[in-house]
């Protein structure tokens, strides 16, 4: 099943009507999952497609989907809060650039030794776990030392 159609069934199952407003945030969500979209990122896409959807019906729909476990908000510290798509036993790290406020994913868990140390040495059962790394991407970088 794709994560559209659960996304669908979740929202079916719980009362909420599939709307085409909803639909197509999620698709956005789905379409840029490299990015970790804001509300207003999402808004725009939607709004130069010329669909009938404010920037008041994305954060209800946003709001909607976090509280059905469909995505997660995240915040790295730029002021804004981001959204991914919530997967079952998908863990991975962010690189978030102070610089140009870009968010990069690190695919690889990399905490899988700490975490069985951790919950060894405690008696305590990790459900997940959220890491970012701040620093200077590659473009800033290279855009900061043509300055120098």
């Amino acid at each position: 099943m794709s994560i559209t159609e659960k996304a669908k069934e979740i929202l079916a199952n719980s009362g909420y009507k599939v709307t085409n407003q909803r639909k197509r945030i999620l698709e956005i969500i789905l379409d840029n999952t490299h990015r970790h979209m804001s509300a207003e990122e999402i808004y725009e896409i939607v709004k130069d497609e010329n669909l009938d959807v404010g920037l008041a019906t994305v954060y209800r729909a946003l709001e909607l989907f976090e509280e059905l476990n469909i995505i997660h908000k995240m915040n790295f510290g730029d002021g804004r809060s981001r959204y991914e798509l919530k997967e079952e036993d998908h863990h991975h790290h962010h690189l978030v650039c102070t610089s140009c406020n870009e968010v990069f994913e690190v695919d690889e868990d990399l905490l899988d030794q700490l975490e069985e140390k951790v919950e060894k040495k405690y008696k305590f059962r990790i459900t997940g776990h959220h890491l970012k790394f701040l620093g200077i991407c590659e473009n800033c970088h290279e855009q900061q030392r043509l300055g120098d």
